[in-house]
């Protein structure tokens, strides 16, 4: 086994990477749908969330109002950190059952957004980031999820810098071109990621502790 830490700002394109990894048949762990989960309808995480912002954050059918409660936390760090509090938890335990669950020879992707913010790069044996300049970032928020600039790029200066991240970096993952090359890419660094599964197969490396 091979544990992956993804990661890339917001509109680097992870979450297609991460599909076109899925498709190759790696194991992917998304954080962010651990996440949803934790704060779905009628469960514990929903209802601290609530205690601590108010029902201003839920929408008429009940649910979370993400979007809402993003304008809040991304304007302010101590909000964020105490939702980070409600939700990280419950992801944190999720993501461990389904990454010890995953076959002994697998790549194992943990798609998660705050790798470089939490530090958690430690935690793999590979980190790939999805690489990105702000401009592209700022165009594809505007034009795929319907924000502001002044929006998108208060969201992306609420992340990690891309210096920071390509820090961190084992692979780089360039995404400024078309899908044709992406998909391309993402072949390359699967093929590679096998390697080092194998290699890691054969040593006994890689191998979570019963």
């Amino acid at each position: 086994m091979i544990r992956v830490g993804l990661t890339g700002g917001i509109g680097s394109g992870k979450s297609e990477v991460a599909r076109m990894l899925a498709g190759h048949g790696a194991v992917v762990v998304d954080a962010d749908a651990l996440a949803r989960e934790a704060v779905a309808p009628g469960t514990p995480g929903l209802a601290a969330v609530v205690d601590a912002f108010g029902e201003e954050v839920l929408s008429s059918d009940g649910a979370l109002d993400r979007a809402r409660l993003g304008e809040i936390v991304f304007a302010d760090a101590d909000r964020r950190a105490e939702l980070e509090a409600i939700v990280h938890p419950y992801v944190g335990r999720r993501s461990a059952e389904l990454m010890a669950a995953a076959p002994p020879d697998a790549v194992v992707v943990y798609d998660v957004p705050l790798l470089v913010e939490k530090q958690l790069e430690d935690q793999y044996d590979v980190v790939v980031v999805v690489n990105v300049d702000e401009a592209t970032q700022v165009r594809r928020l505007v034009e795929s999820r319907g924000m502001t600039e002044a929006d998108a790029r208060s969201r992306i200066a609420a992340q990690a810098s891309r210096a920071q991240r390509r820090a961190v970096a084992d692979v780089v993952l360039d995404n400024e071109e078309d899908m044709v090359t992406l998909r391309d890419r993402v072949a390359a660094v699967h093929a590679d990621l096998m390697r080092r599964a194998e290699r890691n197969r054969d040593t006994g490396a890689g191998v979570p502790s019963p």
